[in-house]
């Protein structure tokens, strides 16, 4: 969708559009001392196949990867002319694949003597920024606003918490699927504490 805008002439900085979606944010648990304690090259590779595979997943479950975030990925799962539980029922999907996948895919780094990478996801339905942002001599298309911090504050709640994935009040709302709450918990610097989810 970012070609398709650069190509049809939105380029230009400041241009951007309010969008409905679900906010996914992917982070691969452990990599900070896996990267500590490896070859540069080993590094590069793991991280190339396990964000390789994710993101694959994303993108068959209609989401679109927004940005890198050095071992972790920020993605949207649009609602723009589609129904929101639905969308939310193809953005679990897609994070319940990603955590089957990335066990798998331990399983053969554990036959190679590596350490395991486990993704931690977090979910949340919000209103987006989506847009051109940056500088005058770089532009990169991207989603901005409090759903985007949210969704970063809540996915630094799975190691603590214990969970792969947890998801958001907004989120489990529109959802339509069964959900576990997992209790309310503040997330740092949003105002108000979250009832958060997980399956």
């Amino acid at each position: 969708d970012a070609g398709h805008r650069v190509l049809s002439g939105q380029i230009e900085r400041g241009a951007a559009t309010r969008l409905y979606s679900v906010v996914m944010v992917a982070d691969l648990r452990g990599f900070t001392r896996f990267a500590d304690e490896t070859d540069g090259e080993e590094v590069l590779a793991s991280l190339n196949t396990a964000l390789g595979e994710l993101c694959d997943l994303v993108e068959a479950h209609q989401g679109e990867v927004m940005k890198f975030m050095g071992d972790g990925f920020l993605a949207i799962f649009s609602l723009e002319d589609r129904d929101p539980e639905s969308v939310c029922a193809e953005a679990l999907a897609a994070a319940e694949a990603m955590i089957a996948a990335n066990a798998a895919l331990n399983g053969l780094r554990a036959e190679q003597g590596l350490p395991p990478l486990v993704v931690d996801i977090a979910l949340h339905l919000g209103e987006l920024m989506y847009g051109n942002i940056g500088s005058s001599r770089r532009l990169d298309f991207t989603v901005i606003g409090p759903a985007v911090n949210e969704a970063s504050r809540i996915e630094a709640l799975c190691t603590p918490l214990g969970r792969q994935l947890l998801v958001s009040e907004s989120f489990a709302a529109a959802c339509g699927v069964p959900l576990t709450s997992v209790g309310s918990h503040p997330l740092r610097g949003v105002a108000r504490s979250q009832e958060l989810y997980t399956r």
